[in-house]
């Protein structure tokens, strides 16, 4: 939710469900504005497809026929419950009244890439779009919720065994001899390693400043010079 990078195109999450997609339908009115061959992607969970705010963005979206795609990610569950005990419409591609939509296979990732390329073109041709992916998740939304009190434990071991996108990659690896099943695990190796040394760089790293406060958040660095003043300065 909290990782921003800008200047790689990734503009974060919101603390408030749904809140996003009016951002990236911003962020869409930028790219079309500065006519930028670029599409923004706002994606949201099932359990946010219900919020007010989605349909008023997809509907000035429409109007301005932006280059935004609002992507569901399907996994069945929001907090605590099924789509079928929150939603009357669980068909999530087919929310945008007028705007085109479609599901596909989140947990095949030849599948996304391929309909992402076509979107991309679409979007900026056509106007928005809806995309829904059918995924999971393994375990619980957060803490609060252990993720077995409205699902068996077996329809989890189900979709590791059977549909999990990862074993489903490696297999079409290894039948279509792209890698050898050595070359899958050196590769796996690697990550594991490089993501061990990047957490024990996290544990060690200093706390940021109080600076850090004012980043990117204030255009006039004027502003973060005078509040820096104004706490260091000796009031009467």
């Amino acid at each position: 939710m909290h990782y921003y990078a800008p200047k790689h195109g990734f503009f974060g999450g919101h603390g408030i469900v749904g809140a996003q997609l009016p951002m990236g339908t911003g962020l869409a009115f930028g790219c079309k504005y500065s006519k930028k061959p670029n599409v923004a992607v706002a994606m949201y969970g099932d359990g946010a497809s219900n919020q007010g705010q989605m349909f008023e963005a997809v509907n000035i979206a429409a109007l301005w026929k932006l280059p935004c795609i609002y992507l569901c990610e399907n996994n069945l569950y929001g907090m605590g419950t099924s789509i079928e005990r929150s939603s009357s419409n669980t068909k999530f591609y087919t929310r945008g009244q007028v705007v085109p939509g479609l599901k596909i296979n989140g947990q095949n990732v030849f599948e996304v890439r391929e309909v992402f390329k076509w979107a991309k073109d679409f979007c900026l041709k056509n106007g928005p779009l809806f995309i829904e992916v059918s995924t999971y998740r393994y375990h619980g939304h957060s803490m609060s919720d252990p993720g077995t009190s409205y699902r068996t434990r077996e329809e989890i071991q189900d979709y590791r065994q059977n549909k999990d996108p990862i074993e489903g990659v490696r297999h079409i690896i290894l039948k279509n001899n792209f890698a050898s099943e050595q070359e899958l695990k050196n590769i796996e190796k690697e990550i594991r390693t490089t993501i061990e040394a990047d957490v024990e760089k996290i544990k060690n790293d200093e706390m940021p400043g109080d600076a850090e406060y004012y980043q990117n958040i204030f255009h006039e660095p004027q502003f973060i010079r005078d509040v820096e003043y104004s706490k260091s300065a000796v009031r009467p």
